[in-house]
């Protein structure tokens, strides 16, 4: 699987939402090879978008279509400055990936100090998990330059993750890293919750 993660600061996240929209039923039906998007817009203006497509040869030919550069030339409009795009070949799924069912999406982005151990807690955590969070349906950390990542995490809702979230760290197993060494390991660190996600496949 093929991610392209959009990122950047917009002032009006319902006409951001329109746009969309408007991708979802008329841009969709040609884009050949295209998985699904999950996207939506944080308290704070910061919208983030991840694309999956079959592969990075289809997502290029999707650019490539005439209309898909007309609906881009006019959303590129209600961003805030430069939107920041992030192509990643490397994507761990975990629990079946991203869902069309969540009602809260929480995206954790950061640096690895070392790649390789972090992908081996994120699997460690997935068989901890088991049926101790319901709440957490699926999601996938999509790998771009330089090591950093993007966690997408699909939740039944943020009431329900908020609350194990709560009880998880009041009986000591380690809370949103899942070890106590996941912070050990990571820089720059920030979430982006989507607490309306726009969810697409």
């Amino acid at each position: 699987m093929f991610v392209q993660v959009i990122q950047g600061k917009v002032t009006d996240a319902s006409a951001m939402q329109q746009r969309m929209e408007v991708w979802d039923r008329e841009v969709k039906p040609g884009a050949s090879g295209y998985l699904g998007s999950t996207a939506g817009v944080a308290a704070d203006g910061t919208f983030i978008a991840a694309a999956r497509f079959e592969s990075p040869e289809a997502a290029q030919t999707n650019s490539d279509r005439a209309e898909q550069g007309e609906w881009w030339a006019e959303t590129a409009k209600l961003f805030d400055g430069d939107p920041t795009f992030y192509d990643c070949t490397d994507v761990d799924e975990f629990r079946g990936g991203g869902s069309d069912d969540a009602g809260f999406v929480q995206v954790i982005q950061g640096y690895a100090k070392d790649k390789q151990q972090l992908k081996a807690m994120g699997q460690e955590m997935e068989q901890y998990m088991g049926d101790r969070r319901p709440d957490v349906i699926g999601g996938f950390v999509a790998w771009g330059p330089d090591d950093g990542f993007s966690q997408f995490i699909y939740f039944t809702s943020e009431a329900e993750a908020r609350k194990a979230e709560s009880e998880s760290s009041d009986g000591g197993e380690g809370g949103n890293g899942g070890t106590p060494d996941w912070g050990d390991i990571v820089t720059d660190v920030k979430f982006i919750d989507l607490t309306d996600p726009w969810l697409a496949s």
